[in-house]
């Protein structure tokens, strides 16, 4: 009899590659945080907002680290970390022109509803990359999508602050620093901080996310849904915050991995499911999960 461990297992078949990437930059800021970018061609091809890859920081080390996908253009792929543990501190002292294996991409991805092109892009700390991509492929896909980042840190943010020309009247003047990358994409971004960073909003990114939807029609609100990626405590107020606006919500947990790719089980989580309470596992099932069936 095949389990539904061997069944998932098959439908991830020609969908995740391992991939010898060249490392084709890497760069520093400060909070000890990297961006960088990998030439993986079968990766970048076939990711999707809300993937990850588990990659291997160190030819020394035997365990991979799960990294979410910022962007993947052409024949690569970028991705943001904090140097947390060891094997990171390795993977940052990469330099361009050598190898790091990557395992990818991984996971279920965001889905948009064109029904609600209203895209709200909630990311705090190394939970800002998939919004990221998510703002990357609406600001391509045109239409009529209206995506509103929202990225909160309480460390230095991993990009340059600069003020933003794209309006909020939401919001008052002097809270207008912004990403440069999503600024040059005309996505309107505002960052919430409570380490007092300038043109910040002072407060948590739900916050701020609750001053923009108190301005919104009904008609506003039934366009809209929100996107979420970050530690767990934020995500459950993001969970909250779209239960009392009765909004859609697909939320990104965050959690240890030692496959990735559904074996161990080491990340399950306890969803809500029509039959009852099931573990899930963040890898495979996830990490992008419905924040309403979340066990939070």
């Amino acid at each position: 009899m095949i389990t539904q461990a061997q069944r998932q297992a098959q439908q991830n078949r020609g969908t995740i590659f391992v991939e010898d990437g060249e490392v084709l930059s890497i760069s520093a800021f400060p909070g000890e945080q990297f961006v960088m970018r990998v030439r993986a061609p079968k990766c970048a091809a076939n990711a999707e907002p809300g993937s990850f890859v588990h990659v291997r920081c160190d030819e020394t080390l035997p365990m991979r680290r799960p990294l979410s996908i910022m962007r993947a253009c052409d024949d690569w792929i970028e991705v943001l970390y904090k140097t947390l543990g060891y094997g990171l501190q390795l993977l940052s002292r990469k330099t361009p022109g050598e190898s790091v294996s990557v395992l990818g991409p991984i996971g279920q991805p965001f889905r948009m509803n064109p029904e609600r092109p209203n895209a709200v892009l909630i990311g705090g700390g190394v939970g800002i990359p998939p919004m990221v991509f998510i703002a990357d492929r609406l600001r391509q896909a045109k239409d009529s999508w209206q995506p509103l980042a929202i990225l909160g840190s309480e460390i230095p943010f991993p990009f340059d602050l600069i003020a933003s020309r794209l309006d909020t009247p939401w919001l008052d003047a002097g809270t207008n620093s912004t990403m440069p990358l999503l600024e040059s994409w005309d996505v309107p971004t505002r960052l919430a901080t409570l380490a007092g960073y300038e043109g910040c909003f002072n407060g948590y990114v739900t916050d701020l996310a609750e001053q923009w939807l108190k301005t919104l029609s009904t008609d506003a609100i039934a366009k809209t849904e929100i996107f979420a990626c970050g530690p767990t405590p934020m995500l459950k107020a993001v969970a909250d915050l779209a239960a009392r606006y009765e909004l859609p919500c697909q939320v990104s947990l965050e959690e240890f991995m030692a496959c990735a790719v559904g074996g161990c089980a080491g990340c399950a989580v306890k969803i809500n499911t029509p039959d009852g309470e099931a573990m899930k596992r963040v890898c495979v099932d996830g990490p992008v999960f419905d924040a309403a069936t979340v066990a939070w």
